[in-house]
């Protein structure tokens, strides 16, 4: 497909608010088997946070690191990789609903928050029940995503907070798929173009 009918559909059809599933073909050891929300995407490109990529860090120590004193029960919960681009910048994916300084809302169930009071507030036991921590971000160049979308890199499916948020890490890859009757074990690293 020519890059300027692929820039041409974006215009329709933003991704924003999907899950990217890495197909079983991925070749990038950084995203095989991930599962990336997708919190922007435009003509200049995207960005997403992958959510089933724990880290050897806690939030306790996140807590400790911005001197807050950790009474919100997570300290021991797994902070996640969320790409490798800017791996010290935190972001917090949380139900919609409540607003921070710099909270975005990616669609109607899911918000986005990048400033420190989310975090102050969480530690003091306040704040979102749904909530995922996770320090970088995944970006693509312009046209790149829908590249490697052509590419059969990843699937596409509909964000829902219940794999986000209710979902174990480990399970978060099969499930989402699972949920609209894809077996993704079932799905060769080719598929045909139609």
């Amino acid at each position: 497909m020519p890059r300027s009918n692929i820039d041409s559909d974006l215009t329709h059809g933003s991704l924003r608010g999907q899950f990217l599933l890495a197909m079983p073909g991925m070749e990038d050891p950084r995203f095989k088997q991930t599962v990336a929300l997708l919190v922007e995407h435009s003509n200049e490109g995207a960005m997403g946070i992958v959510v089933n990529a724990p880290s050897k860090v806690h939030w306790k120590e996140v807590f400790e690191q911005l001197s807050l004193q950790d009474s919100s029960q997570r300290g021991g919960e797994a902070v996640l990789l969320g790409g490798p681009i800017s791996p010290e910048q935190g972001f917090v994916l949380h139900g919609a609903g409540i607003q921070f300084d710099s909270t975005t809302e990616i669609n109607a169930e899911i918000s986005l928050t990048a400033s420190k009071d989310i975090l102050e507030s969480l530690a003091g036991g306040h704040g979102p029940d749904d909530v995922l921590l996770a320090l970088g971000y995944a970006g693509w160049e312009p046209g790149q995503l829908e590249q490697e979308l052509v590419d059969n890199a990843w699937l596409t499916l509909p964000a829902e907070p219940e794999i986000l948020f209710a979902t174990p890490i480990e399970k978060r890859w099969q499930n989402a798929a699972a949920r609209h009757g894809i077996n993704l074990s079932g799905l060769g690293s080719q598929t045909g173009h139609a």
